[in-house]
């Protein structure tokens, strides 16, 4: 008995909402920027280790533009100008607004160049949402 897998169903990045996640999209690298590069030591935790390099990438589809934090092998794969898919990708919010992301869980993998126009416009990263708690009646 085999499970059939189900076929991701691709959104697109005007689509994303906070604090969500499962997403699959196509999407364009506009720009990337290493925020953070921490040379590996052996004497440092293997907590610390993880997360030894960071960029703040600008990525994007035909809807909307959003920023993407790459962490380590993913961001030899953001080049400006590649289409990536990611995979079960998730938001995270930070300062406000939304940061798209692919944690162990999920897969960035190089495509096809995708033959869309990239809105870099509408970016949602640049949407401040504010955390409102919403009193049980």
């Amino acid at each position: 008995m085999s499970t059939a897998k189900r076929k991701p169903v691709f959104i697109k990045v005007e689509q994303l909402k906070p604090v969500t996640s499962g997403h699959t999209l196509i999407v364009k690298v506009v720009s990337s920027n290493t925020v953070l590069q921490k040379p590996r030591s052996s004497s440092s935790s293997s907590l610390n280790s993880r997360a030894n390099r960071i960029a703040e990438c600008l990525v994007a589809d035909e809807t909307a533009s959003i920023f993407f934090t790459a962490r380590n092998d993913q961001i030899d794969l953001m080049q400006p100008g590649a289409t990536l898919i990611l995979r079960n990708a998730k938001i995270d919010m930070f300062k406000g607004s939304m940061r798209l992301a692919v944690d162990k869980w999920g897969r960035v993998e190089l495509t096809e160049p995708a033959s869309f126009e990239v809105k870099e416009d509408n970016n949602l990263s640049l949407v401040e949402y504010e955390l409102v708690n919403v009193a049980e009646e």
